[in-house]
Parts: C-alpha cells; sequence; structure tokens
C-alpha cells in the first residue's frame, strides 16, 4: 500500500512541476512548447510501466500496459503532430491521447477500487476522458496553447495527491483484496 502512495505522490509532484515549467516557458519558442507536450505522455509511459511493474507486471495490468503503448506512440505522433502542424496537430493528438489514457485511468481505477483512494483515479479518468474530448474539437477551431492546456495536468496531479493523502491517512483496513 506505501507503493502505491508513494508513487501518487510522485505522480502528483511530476504533474505540478510540468504545470509550473509550461507557465516559466509561456513566452518560450513554439519547440518549447512541442517539448512539453511531447514529455507528458512520455512521462505518463514512464509512470505506467513503474506501477505496472510495482503490481504484478505488465501482462497482468492489461489497463496499465495499453496505456504506456499509447502514450509511448502518442509521444512519437505528438513530435510529428508537432513539426507539420504546429500547435493545432500537438493539441489533436494530445487530446486522442487524454481521451484514451482516461479511459484506461477509469478502467484501472476501477479494478483497483478495493484498494482505497481509487474514486479519485476514477473521477480523473472520466475527467481526462472528457477534456480529451474537448481538447480535440478545439483543435480544429482555435487549438488552445500549452499554457491552456496545463490546468489538465494540475487536476491529475491533484487527483493524484488525493489518492495519495487517501492511502496515506485513512485506517488500515485488516484486510484487503486485489480484484
Amino acid at each position: 500500500m506505501n507503493t502505491l502512495r508513494n508513487f501518487y505522490y510522485l505522480r502528483a509532484i511530476v504533474a505540478f512541476a510540468w504545470v509550473a515549467i509550461v507557465f516559466a516557458a509561456a513566452k518560450a519558442p513554439p519547440l518549447v512548447a512541442g517539448t512539453l507536450l511531447v514529455i507528458y505522455p512520455a512521462w505518463d509511459a514512464i509512470a505506467n510501466v513503474i506501477d505496472a511493474r510495482r503490481s504484478g507486471g505488465l501482462a497482468a495490468n492489461p489497463g496499465q500496459r495499453f496505456n504506456a503503448l499509447t502514450s509511448i506512440i502518442t509521444a512519437v505522433a505528438m513530435a510529428v503532430a508537432f513539426t507539420l502542424r504546429g500547435n493545432e496537430g500537438g493539441v489533436l493528438v494530445f487530446g486522442v491521447w487524454a481521451l484514451l489514457a482516461g479511459l484506461f485511468q477509469l478502467a484501472v481505477g476501477i479494478r483497483r477500487r478495493k484498494l482505497g483512494g481509487q474514486a479519485f483515479m476514477m473521477i480523473s479518468g472520466a475527467q481526462s476522458a472528457l477534456a480529451g474530448v474537448h481538447f480535440v474539437f478545439k483543435a480544429f477551431d482555435n487549438a488552445p496553447s500549452v499554457a491552456q492546456i496545463a490546468p489538465y495536468a494540475a487536476f491529475g496531479g491533484f487527483y493524484f495527491l488525493l489518492s495519495a493523502l487517501w492511502l496515506t491517512f485513512r485506517k488500515s483496513p485488516r484486510s484487503v483484496t486485489v480484484a
């Protein structure tokens, strides 16, 4: 349980750090924005692999396996889309990824619900999926800047922090079984 709690703290810290970097680099050249868009799903891929390894491996955790694979593909596709289509291309790919990653996170949260703190992960997953749909539509209209996408990551960090706090301060159950 401490491993999951610590992992959620790590996810929150990285999300908040990414948001801080985005705002610090708000006036930077477009290449910086594109790089930040690539880094976020790349980190998500790494985080899913770390989490899966700590809970039975990628084979035992299909939601994390597919999320990691989706995030790796997204990081590569993001670099290509941003290079070819600028911010609009990057936001489109980011939106599709947010939708898929949210659905995978929702599935993992449902699977882990007996561990506690997963309601926040399920809410985060659903919100990510909805935000992804929003980003996809905005990519075809008036694509948001990376700074306008940053609240998405901030909310994700907030939900990871809430889950970590829940696991830190809740009363220990007498026995917990993992689904």
